[in-house]
């Protein structure tokens, strides 16, 4: 049976980039969770995907996601920073056009790895493009130094994430929402949920609920979102500056006091 194709594709694509999206969505398919779109081809230029049609979500279908998204969680990843079954080393996060190195690692705690592969790679971005000052800056090591120290650590086992869990990467079909476009990799449960709700999931609390149900959230993960959401706004202030740039400085001194 032929199926529609939607094509990405990029002649001057980083090696290796779309290999290791094929990888990601495999391994989030494999799950057995959330419905993942399907590949059909992967070359160094492009990614053949089973093209999708989109509906209008309601909250029944939101509910279902959210307790799908926890059973691609409790898959699991190998380490905090493990990339997906079938790739090995970086990844890339971001849009098409301009992807940034996403590094992998194999990390016991989640702090470390937050510390050593998201926060401290792209504050030095940000120092070099000078969008910080030098509160900024010594507010970034703090920050380091305290997620090595496991003040956030809270015992979750490495969770099967999609990654770069946006809005614009859930499509809603008759089938339910369906994942595109990650940067799968082993990380905490709540990183993905923070993502959902930094542009404005449709029916996040319904998505919530349902996830909730299958699997509860530690106590206070709510006042958790802002330190998952700092390093994709801080990619947003690289990348189109601006509002973003405000907005990670708040998020930042808001974690370090």
């Amino acid at each position: 049976m032929a199926f529609p194709v939607h094509r990405k594709a990029r002649r001057d694509a980083p090696a290796g980039f779309f290999a290791c999206e094929a990888a990601g969505l495999r391994w989030l398919a494999d799950a057995g969770g959330a419905r993942v779109v399907e590949v059909l081809d992967v070359g160094e230029d492009h990614l053949d995907l089973v093209r999708l049609r989109p509906v209008t979500p309601d909250r029944e279908a939101a509910h279902a996601f959210g307790a799908a998204l926890a059973r691609t969680h409790d898959a699991g990843a190998e380490a905090f920073g493990a990339p997906p079954d079938g790739w090995e080393g970086d990844g890339w996060f971001g849009p098409l056009a301009a992807p940034s190195v996403m590094r992998a690692g194999r990390y016991g705690s989640w702090g470390a790895f937050l510390a050593d592969c998201r926060v401290a790679p792209v504050a030095t971005a940000m120092r070099d493009a000078a969008l910080t000052t030098a509160d900024d800056d010594a507010a970034f090591d703090r920050l380091v130094a305290q997620l090595h120290t496991g003040r956030w650590d809270d015992g979750d086992a490495p969770a099967r994430l999609h990654g770069d869990l946006w809005t614009g990467n859930v499509v809603w079909t008759a089938d339910g929402a369906t994942l595109v476009d990650p940067a799968a990799h082993g990380g905490h449960r709540e990183t993905d949920l923070a993502m959902l709700a930094l542009f404005g999931l449709p029916h996040l609390g319904d998505v919530l609920a349902g996830y909730q149900e299958v699997h509860p959230l530690h106590r206070g993960w709510q006042h958790r979102v802002g330190l998952h959401q700092l390093h994709p706004v801080a990619v947003h202030a690289l990348l189109f500056g601006g509002g973003y740039v405000a907005q990670t400085r708040r998020l930042l001194h808001d974690l370090v006091g």
